[in-house]
This record gives structure tokens, sequence and C-alpha cells, in this order.
């Protein structure tokens, strides 16, 4: 069998794989967790035969017990490959995210009243699953999102990491903090208990692993869910909600799809969600932080995760530690890395002037291997983008910068624009939403490539002469999520890490994210931080305790009643 016949058979496998997966769906229909089931209704079917070309699923909400939508309103998935319907997923009604947020509220007591070990071995139940069915839910996310498998597979490894770490890490604490005030006659203490229901609203180039983030960590905590993943990719969340569903209470976690101009609204604004937690775009953190602002209950928590354009600044003593080679490969993972999409890009690149040529050299030669194919093929490096849509907002953003003045750097790149007449380079395939790597120079630090998120695989480069230059041009920009430098000077590296206003610095590296590191920006990137211990404090109320110690001491503040006797 050829290499190419073997790739076509290995897609065919995959892609018959997530098939399975999401025709699985249509036996959910209760809950078989030890627990017992709490709520009712919710619902998932499927329609069409599994490994048909045409198969097209039907997929409703998981809520509760059961699995229903209020109304026949449906959403297309669109597989960003072939540019075909893969299935349609139920488009929640406010009714749908009321029922949802109620049986996440019936739920409530059991779960929270559960001890932290019952709680542990649930979730790794949970994480167990997931992790034996861990190629099929990689295949699902790359038809849904069009991210490259292996990709994929790095994701729902993630996932399972995320949950045995926020299961061991709730188990392993005290709820109870003792407290020395100071004052022998006051005995104090913090309890930490569950907020209560949390609304989780997700984006779409992470789906599954963006959404345990906050799962995870909110679960373990002892919180129940209401999770609204993007319109745009859902099905591995709704997947997530069937494993959970085995493992833990029905309505622990209650998964609803659609579009979130109606269900991400009313559901950060429900009177019953006590704890708002937001990962996406500028504009819609504001809504959903006005939301939770504005609710009937008054103002709610809310953490947001929002957009970036972070720099990756490197200076020319960098390749006396790194080959050049390295470094490109670096700069490249930055801002190519799930096809661009992703929030925390190192979009933004400053290369100290003696080694800019040689870099930009080098970035090309990386940039002209890499293999754009099938994302189900292995060897895939860039997939397409999520959606049509996003592929014509990528590609504005490469013609308004040419407009601007800005030049394409790399040979190939011109085809990612629509003055290209969206032609593609010839090695890529003729189906999907494809944006080639792009790097642009000639961008003025004014213009909108320099300052605003593409979410593309698109680099802007520009050079620079002083260390004290290179800081002002990284922290020039309204977002304050991730940075990364090169240098051989460690002294120079520590200066960096302390001047940049950003959440997250890589040195030597970008994009590697631990579930036990913090993960959030300053500014208009957010406020508030998943993953890390913190992302677990997320979820815990704080009770200040104080018990006066020394009953038999008076307070003697007000005046003693004058006797009548």
């Amino acid at each position: 069998m050829s290499a190419a016949s073997m790739q076509s058979s290995t897609s065919v496998s995959r892609r018959s794989s997530a098939s399975s997966l999401l025709a699985s769906l249509s036996t959910s229909t209760s809950s078989s967790s030890s627990f017992g089931a709490v709520g009712a209704v919710g619902a998932v079917g499927a329609v069409g035969a599994v490994g048909s070309p045409e198969e097209v699923f039907s997929l409703g909400h998981v809520i509760g017990s059961f699995s229903s939508a209020s109304s026949s309103s449906v959403v297309p998935c669109v597989d960003p490959f072939s540019e075909k319907v893969i299935a349609h997923i139920a488009n929640a009604s406010t009714e749908d995210v009321n029922l949802a947020v109620q049986c996440a509220k019936a739920a409530l007591p059991l779960w929270a009243s559960t001890t932290k070990q019952m709680r542990q071995k649930a979730l790794h139940a949970v994480a167990d699953d997931i992790e034996r069915q861990k190629d099929g839910l990689a295949a699902v996310e790359t038809m849904d999102c069009g991210k490259p498998f292996e990709e994929s597979v790095w994701d729902v490894e993630d996932v399972v990491t995320a949950f045995r770490y926020y299961a061991d890490e709730a188990a392993q604490r005290d709820d109870i903090q003792r407290v020395d005030v100071g004052d022998e006659d006051y005995k104090c203490h913090i309890r930490k208990e569950p907020l209560g229901v949390v609304a989780a609203i997700t984006p779409w180039n992470y789906p599954m692993l963006m959404a345990v983030w906050k799962v995870a960590p909110a679960l373990a905590a002892g919180c129940t869910v209401v999770l609204k993943p993007s319109e745009h990719a859902s099905l591995t969340c709704l997947l997530l909600g069937e494993i959970v569903r085995k493992h833990c209470p029905a309505g622990v976690l209650n998964v609803i799809t659609g579009v979130g101009s109606i269900s991400g609204a009313a559901l950060a604004s429900h009177p019953d969600v006590d704890k708002v937690s937001f990962t996406g775009s500028v504009p819609t953190g504001r809504a959903v932080a006005h939301a939770a602002a504005a609710s009937a209950a008054g103002p709610k928590p809310a953490n947001l995760e929002l957009g970036g354009k972070s720099p990756s600044v490197v200076f020319a003593d960098a390749i006396t530690t790194m080959r050049i080679d390295d470094i490109a490969e670096w700069v490249l993972f930055g801002f190519a890395w799930t096809n661009g999409q992703i929030c925390s890009a190192t979009s933004r690149l400053l290369v100290q002037r003696p080694l800019y040529d040689a870099l930009l050299d080098a970035l090309r030669a990386r940039i002209a291997a890499i293999r754009a194919c099938d994302p189900m093929e292995t060897g895939c490096r860039i997939g397409p983008v999520v959606t049509r849509a996003q592929y014509e907002k990528v590609l504005a953003h490469v013609d308004r910068a040419l407009a601007d003045g800005a030049k394409i750097a790399n040979p190939g790149g011109e085809h990612g624009t629509l003055g290209g007449n969206r032609r593609r380079p010839p090695s890529y395939p003729t189906s999907g939403f494809f944006v080639p790597p792009i790097m642009l120079t000639n961008v003025e630090t004014t213009s909108a490539a320099w300052r605003e998120e593409i979410f593309g695989p698109v680099v802007c480069v520009r050079a620079f002469d002083t260390e004290a230059e290179a800081l002002a041009l990284a922290n020039d920009n309204v977002y304050g999520l991730a940075s990364a430098v090169f240098t051989s000077d460690e002294g120079r590296a520590d200066r960096f890490e302390k001047g940049i206003r950003a959440g997250i610095v890589w040195k030597q590296c970008s994009q590697p994210c631990f579930c036990q590191m913090p993960w959030g920006g300053y500014r208009s990137s957010g406020y508030g931080r998943d993953l890390g211990a913190q992302g677990l404090d997320n979820y815990l109320g704080q009770k200040s305790v104080v018990r006066y110690a020394a009953a038999h001491k008076p307070l003697d503040w007000y005046p003693a009643p004058q006797s009548k006797l």
C-alpha cells in the first residue's frame, strides 16, 4: 500500500471512529451513576447510518437525567475540511437554559455534601473513561473544529491530566484554615465551601479542553455546572456531558448548545447562577460581564479570559545557546499552532536587528516545510480554520494590512489573501478553509494588523535595536495575556519577566501550558485566572469565622445598666 493510500485509510478510520462516538449519544437516555439520579430531562439523539458518507447527526442538550430540546431550532455543524454539514445541534432557548440551571441547582446539595474523596474517585473515573476514548474524542474534535488530529490527541491528554490534577488537589486540601489574629480571646478560621451553580461559557478553538479548565475544578470544588460551548464546535462537549453523567449524579454537569447571543446571555444573567466563567473574545466578554453584573439576583462574580496580541522578542545573543532553526520553530509554533487560533498566540515578532534577516530566512524555510493536508492524517501541521466566516475574517485582516503598506515576506503567503483570489499553495488540499502561515513585514505599530487579534496563522514582524525599545514595543498594546523572550542573557530575561505587562512569560519557548500553572492576563485580556491552585479557588466561597473564646470576660464596652434595687 502506498503512503498516500495508508494516510487515506487512516483518515477514513478516524472519521469512522468519530461517527461511532456521535452515534452513541442516541443510546444515552439516562444516568447510570452509582450516586443515583437527580433532576430530569435533557436530550441527545442521532440519525444516519454510522460510516455512511453523508451521515448527519442531530444532537440535543445534555441536561439532568435525560435529553431533549424545547424547540426544533438547530445550528449546523460544518466540518472545516470537507465543508459539509456533519451534525445539527439544538439551539437552546431561554427555557432550555432555565431547565439546565434548575437541574444544576437540584443536584447541588447532594454533590456539595459528597466527601472530597468520593468526588475525587468520580473525577478519576471520568478521566479513565476519557483516556479510553482518547482517539475517538480527538477525531470528533478535529472533525468539528479543523485542528490537526495529533493536536487534538494532545488536547484530550491534557483534559485527562486536568481532571486528575483537580481531583487530587481538592481532595488534599483542608476546608478549614486556622488564623492567628494575635488575640488569644478569639479563635478564628476561614472555611472554604462550594460557591454553587457555575455557568461556564467556552470557545471553539479548544472546545473540550477549555471546557474542562472550568468544569474539572468546579466539580472538584463541589459546584455543579451548566456548560455552554461555542455553537461552532460543541460536539466533544456533548460527549463530555455524557461521560460525566455516567460517573456523577445527574445534573452535576449540564451541557446546552446553540447561539451564544441567546443562550449565553440568558445563562450569564440567570438569577440562580452563582458564578460565571468565560473564555472568548473581548466584545463577548464585555457582554457576559454586563449580564452577570445586571442579574436580577444582584451582581455575581465572573472570570474573563479574553484575547491577546502577544509579543515574541528575539535578541541577537539567543543564538549563542540555541540554534537559529530551533528558535524559528518555536516562533512558528507560537503563531501557527492550532492553525493560529489561540488567544495566547505570539503574533507580534520583535527581532534584534543583527539577527533579523537570518531569522526570517529560517522562518521561511520552516513555513515551506509545513504539511497542510486532511487534518485527520498523521503529520498534518496546518489544518483549516474553524468556519468560512473565520477564514474570510483572517484574509480580510491580511488584505487590510497590505493596503496599509505591509509586505508578505514568505513565498506562498500571498495565497492567503482575498487579493490573491483565494488561490491555495499548490501543495494544499482543494477543499477546506485553509489559510497558509503568513509573515507580514513593514507593519506600522499603529496599524490594525499590529494591534488587533487576527486569530489566524499570521505574524507581524519588526526589527529593534535596544532592550528598552523591545520592551516598550512589547508593552505597547491593550492586551496583556502572554509573551515570549529568547536570549542567552539570564539577567536580561529576568528584566523582561519583570517589565512585561502580561500574565504569562515564556523564556526560550512559546505556548507551553501546564494545568498546575495559572493562566490569564492583564488589561483587555481579562481578569481572574484559570488553572493552577487558583483555578480551584475560583469555585470556592470563603467564610470568615470568629469565635469569642473568653466568654467569662465581659466585653465591657457599654455601661452596665443601673440596678433598680
